[in-house]
């Protein structure tokens, strides 16, 4: 079968190496980046390309898609692909765009979640003819304070600040001045909950779903979770207070609720849905939703996936998971990422990479890449993720931060602290 991954990050890197276990496949990215195609082909497309991604789909005679990142789903690349003359064979693994919706307005979202009675947040929406409404609400209310640009905002939409002056800044800033651009047309501000966070995936076909292995990541770029958001700095697998009673609650409280409003609503959705959860004493409550497997989390979760999951996003694709099964690596992953000086501000790129073939049995999924007259050089912010496994946390972040220090290049830097937290 040939296969196209839409992505070119380190999600995308991960997906492709679970991928290129199955036998008798050729894969394919589009971009791809500087690791990719050492697994497959990269083609000059960007995944938000619809046309070109068609018109290669075609002429390589792919079989099934699966898009890696958010943009293209919340632009409707499942409707386009399946609208297309000459297409209707071709697989998708992505919901559709009123699906991706879940992802794409935090609004959206935070309406589905109170109708269905999945637990979240309290919180109130406001849009720049409502500024002035959203100044009173902050000072009739007590910090923290949680911001969130309703659109995509490339993971950096959030913020939060414990002062109410802070809070209306930032406010005027991202309602009057767009700070996000259009993302930020519309602002939800919410109700701080204290407790930890986690990331839980299901794979689902809009009926049936398999749960994949959790993790937590590290979206802070400072070390002690201070400084501003990022992409994501590093993740770990599993989360050690995701017991079996928790995991419990998150069944019935949060996923199967969520695949009854799914279906209630006659969504299609034929892909992942990532949980962003927040531990509070013990219960789940649901902090966002994105309609696409995490980054770095995958790179945490694929090498915890022990069958072949070629059959398994075909059969979603299919709009069938029945019969299907997902088996966990008992083992713990632990992934740290490499990034760009200056990250999440501005950075310089095209810096060469040093020492990627001295990694043990350490694997190195990567991001921002690219490859310049043979070399790999840097070409985005977050530039590599590594990944070990190990028979708990200790052991797998203990040869991710051996590999992370041996991988060179110019302004290398990553947090020292991950995972620290759950141990």
């Amino acid at each position: 079968m040939n296969i196209l991954i839409a992505g070119s990050g380190g999600r995308e890197h991960a997906l492709g190496w679970k991928i290129a276990q199955s036998s008798e496949h050729k894969l394919f990215f589009a971009p791809g980046n500087g690791g990719t195609g050492n697994i497959g082909t990269n083609l000059p497309v960007k995944a938000t390309d619809f046309e070109a991604l068609a018109r290669y789909v075609k002429e390589l005679q792919v079989e099934l898609v699966v898009v890696g990142p958010e943009e293209p789903l919340v632009n409707g690349i499942y409707e386009y692909f399946k609208e297309q003359e000459g297409l209707g064979g071709v697989r998708l693994v992505g919901p559709s765009k009123r699906g991706a919706m879940l992802e794409g307005s935090k609004d959206f979202a935070k309406e589905f979640m109170v109708k269905y009675g999945i637990p979240t947040a309290a919180y109130k929406t406001f849009t720049r003819e409502t500024a002035g409404d959203a100044e009173h609400y902050i000072k009739a209310t007590s910090g923290p304070y949680v911001l969130k640009a309703d659109g995509l905002a490339a993971g950096k939409g959030v913020i939060i600040v414990d002062s109410a002056e802070e809070a209306t800044g930032f406010i005027r800033e991202m309602l009057e001045g767009r700070k996000f651009g259009a993302a930020s047309d519309k602002v939800v501000i919410e109700q701080f909950l204290k407790g930890i966070e986690l990331s839980v995936f299901v794979i689902t076909d809009g009926r049936n779903y398999l749960l994949l292995p959790e993790a937590k990541d590290y979206k802070r770029i400072g070390e002690g979770d201070t400084g501003p958001n990022t992409g994501g700095m590093g993740s770990v697998s599993p989360v050690p207070f995701a017991d079996e009673a928790f995991m419990e609650k998150v069944r019935l409280r949060v996923i199967e609720p969520t695949m009854k409003g799914l279906q209630e609503e006659k969504i299609d959705y034929k892909g992942f849905i990532f949980f962003g959860l927040m531990n509070v004493g013990g219960d789940p409550y649901v902090i966002e939703y994105n309609a696409r497997l995490g980054d770095p989390e995958t790179e945490s979760i694929m090498p915890r996936i022990k069958n072949d999951l070629v059959p398994v996003l075909y059969a979603c694709a299919g709009g069938d998971l029945s019969g299907h099964t997902i088996e966990f690596d008992e083992r713990a992953a632990a992934t740290i990422i490499l990034a760009s000086g200056g990250y999440p501000g501005d950075y310089k790129t095209g810096y060469p990479l040093s020492s990627i073939e001295e990694t043990g049995n350490s694997l190195l999924f990567h991001a921002g890449t690219r490859i310049d007259d043979t070399k790999i050089t840097t070409s985005g912010g977050r530039v590599m993720a590594v990944t070990s496994l190990g028979d708990g946390l200790p052991e797998a972040l203990e040869a991710s931060f051996a590999t992370a220090r041996k991988v060179q290049f110019e302004g290398k830097y990553f947090r020292n602290d991950i995972g620290f937290d759950v141990i």
